[in-house]
């Protein structure tokens, strides 16, 4: 029977792929567009660099390979009227047909661009090669000889301009020998033009800067002379000299909406002064205005700087209670006025919010549902800090407890947490100036949750203060200054209690997991990605992420009770308050690198590695830190907590086994091959690898330990496919993967890629987000 399915799905794949006849979509006398090449004589200019002049493509490839969306398409007939015909023709791509008009226009823009490189005398050779309905195209780059700048004049008739050029030179674009590139000359127009806006030249932009080039016959060198238009607004304006321009008052102007800046509209506002700036508002100012002063960064008496536009937007950017903010200049009416008014308008966003969530869970077949509100208000203290506050409760009704004589027989579970976030560096000592030059937030948070089960009650209880911040656009830091964590176990019913003491010997980290611990750690965070956030949105460009995390818990704690208490308590090590805190410190270091094949196809590679050593107070790290392998972000073979440590074969406690697969070290290895498939389908190729390992050596986690000599035989691998969902706003990503080298097995069993079973070895996976 298996073998009869297996035939039928390869058959219906054949039969979609080969079947389906591409000819009746091809008019007569017309052709399939089969290939597009770019090939190149010269090694400087490389096709791939042309890709996006070429107006018609072939149809897209799944993972490089068959043209499947092409394919789905030509299985609907001819009658679009059919319901049946346009949902074919709606999931997939219509055969592209070879237009030659397409074509010259796409040689003529290549063979524009390759000469605005500096290969003046390039030619692009278009050739055709057909097979009965099909074509093939190739655009042939000969580029040539490159031109080169010679010598480099600058004609500036300003001097106050001359100078800040002058003083900039260090950075200019423009060189002796360098190729007679176009886009380098146009980037340095706009280079001196940003250089000029941020030191007060308001009206200056990069069209009063021309270049002139003479060219010496057979020589391939040009002599490039740089020149200063003056400033005209009109052409038939009188040529005058460039403006420098002050700002001469800063204006906020605050409502519901952004209001039209002129002075009669302004008489209908409130006003006050605070340190040289103006307020305007309506009824009451919703924003103290010490903290706009702070989150401006255009001055007073200073010169006119597009830096500083674009910063206070950045700024203002981050007040949460503001729906959105705009800003504009006036000039002063007054004779041969260089003065400007800047008018800071904000619109006032909703403060309040309430949002009410009701879930369903199902644990290992125990029905339940979980429900939870939690409210939101934007502008606490009238400097934009959110605070919120959520509530959450659950219950679930469990079975299979037996006859025994439980307080409770099901699980509940309520809990409360609430944070409170300020826009800015709340830390004394540091400098008004540096809080200005990096875009910081500060969050305290505090949490309580109480679970019931029939086998035992616990209580979690946190508070947290942290910072965030970034310096750059692409960089990232978080600090958390003071974590702590406290877990109690109030109860435990006996039969809970006598089944850990039995574990004590076979699983002793089962026991951990159910003691009293306190937690105080403290940590940092650096990410830096050069595409920008991509783990919601499907990357379009080279791109590469870092990201390294380190923390310790306990070292402070341990030296206070060393003083306190002379010896530690029996087992438990040093406590406070009778309650023993764990130690470690923990590192953690994420590498991944996107590779774009073209636009529709990219290849990802990843590393992960992660070591924490507990040591001092508590030998065994706190459950929720250790690291697990398998699962959605990791060797997707496995489901989550189901692989290792190294070798450990797993153990005989059934549901509780999953407490001894962790380890205090973690390695992954993924690469992966993306491709889109049609409408907002992703599709994914993966290979992964990796394991987890304990530092110490472990009778209960057999073969589990770290070994240099040992570890790579120890490493797992997987293989699958993957579709997502690229819904804009966020990812829905769903991946099957097998095993393909099961390091918990021996012999025969150990390479179950030689012996694929789908029941044993398959392990489905639903998140959101790609996985690196």
């Amino acid at each position: 029977m298996k073998k009869s399915a297996h035939l039928y799905i390869y058959t219906l794949i054949i039969a979609l792929c080969t079947s389906c006849s591409v000819s009746k979509f091809i008019p007569e006398d017309k052709y399939l567009l089969d290939e597009v090449k770019i090939t190149s004589d010269t090694k400087e200019v490389k096709p791939s660099l042309f890709n996006s002049y070429v107006r018609q493509n072939p149809n897209a490839k799944w993972f490089n390979m068959v043209k499947v969306p092409m394919r789905i398409y030509c299985i609907s007939g001819k009658d679009s009227t059919k319901w049946m015909n346009r949902f074919f023709r709606k999931i997939g791509d219509a055969p592209v047909i070879y237009n030659e008009d397409f074509a010259r226009k796409s040689q003529g823009e290549i063979e524009k661009a390759v000469r605005n490189m500096g290969y003046m005398g390039a030619n692009v050779k278009l050739t055709t090669k057909v097979k009965k309905n099909r074509l093939g195209l190739n655009y042939q780059i000969q580029a040539g000889r490159p031109y080169t700048v010679r010598h480099i004049i600058y004609d500036i008739d300003d001097l106050a301009i001359s100078d800040y050029m002058l003083q900039d030179s260090a950075q200019s674009m423009l060189h002796t020998g360098m190729m007679f590139d176009v886009n380098v000359l146009d980037a340095e127009r706009q280079r001196i033009t940003k250089l000029l806006q941020n030191k007060g030249y308001y009206k200056f932009n990069k069209d009063f800067l021309v270049y002139q080039a003479d060219t010496t016959r057979n020589t391939h060198l040009v002599d490039l002379t740089l020149k200063l238009l003056p400033y005209q607004r009109r052409k038939e304006d009188t040529p005058q000299k460039h403006q420098q321009y002050v700002v001469r008052d800063v204006n906020f102007v605050a409502d519901n909406e952004i209001p039209r800046i002129q002075s009669d509209v302004l008489q209908d506002f409130d006003s006050l002064s605070h340190k040289g700036y103006n307020m305007y508002y309506k009824d009451k100012i919703f924003l103290r205005p010490q903290l706009l002063v702070d989150f401006n960064r255009i001055r007073p008496g200073g010169l006119y700087s597009a830096q500083d536009v674009q910063n206070t937007y950045s700024s203002l950017g981050r007040l949460r209670t503001l729906k959105y903010s705009n800003i504009r200049f006036l000039e002063v009416n007054e004779s041969d006025s260089t003065k400007l008014d800047a008018y800071i308008a904000l619109a006032k966003g909703q403060n309040k919010s309430v949002s009410f969530e009701i879930e369903g869970t199902n644990s290992a077949g125990d029905l339940g549902a979980a429900a939870s509100v939690s409210f939101q208000h934007r502008n606490v203290f009238k400097g934009s800090e959110a605070f919120t506050i959520k509530v959450r409760g659950a219950y679930e009704a469990i079975t299979g407890i037996g006859n025994q004589d439980y307080v409770n027989d099901n699980y509940t579970e309520y809990g409360v947490e609430s944070s409170l976030n300020f826009p800015e560096f709340m830390f004394p000592f540091l400098s008004s100036d540096f809080k200005k030059k990096i875009r910081a937030t500060s969050e305290v948070g505090i949490k309580f949750n109480s679970q019931v089960r029939p086998e035992f009650s616990r209580t979690l209880a946190s508070a947290s203060w942290s910072y965030k911040w970034s310096d750059k656009k692409r960089v990232h830091h978080r600090f958390d200054l003071l974590d702590i964590n406290y877990v109690y176990m109030p109860r435990k019913s006996k039969e809970f209690q006598d089944y850990l003491d039995s574990m004590t010997v076979n699983n002793s980290l089962l026991k951990a997991s159910y003691e009293d611990v306190l937690i105080v750690r403290m940590g940092y965070s650096f990410t830096y990605n050069s595409g920008g956030n991509t783990m919601m949105k499907t990357p379009t460009k080279n791109s590469y992420s870092v990201r390294v995390n380190i923390e310790e818990a306990g070292n402070l704690l341990y030296a206070a009770s060393g003083l306190v208490h002379s010896k530690p308590k029996g087992d438990k090590g040093y406590v406070l308050a009778n309650i023993p805190f764990a130690q470690y410190v923990k590192g953690d270091f994420d590498f991944a690198k996107n590779f774009m094949i073209d636009p529709r196809n990219s290849f990802v590679f990843h590393v992960g590695v992660g070591v924490a050593y507990p040591y001092g107070n508590l030998k065994v790290l706190p459950f929720e830190k250790r690291y697990f392998s398998g699962g959605a972000n990791s060797v997707r073979g496995w489901s989550v907590r189901s692989l290792g440590p190294g070798g450990y074969k797993g153990g005989t406690e059934g549901k509780m086994d999953f407490i001894k697969q962790s380890g205090d070290i973690k390695l992954d290895l993924n690469i992966e091959y993306r491709t889109h498939l049609f409408w907002k389908l992703n599709g994914a190729a993966f290979i992964d690898a990796g394991n987890v390992w304990t530092i110490r050596n472990d009778a209960e986690q057999e073969n589990g330990v770290f070994k240099f000599n040992k570890f790579y035989e120890q490493i797992a691998m997987a293989y699958g496919l993957g579709i997502r969902f690229d819904l804009d706003y966020l990812i829905l990503r769903f991946d099957g993967g097998m095993k393909a080298i099961n390091p918990m097995e021996a012999g025969k069993g150990r390479y179950p890629l030689i012996r694929p079973r789908f029941s044993r070895d398959f392990a489905f996976h639903f998140a959101v987000g790609y996985p690196f």
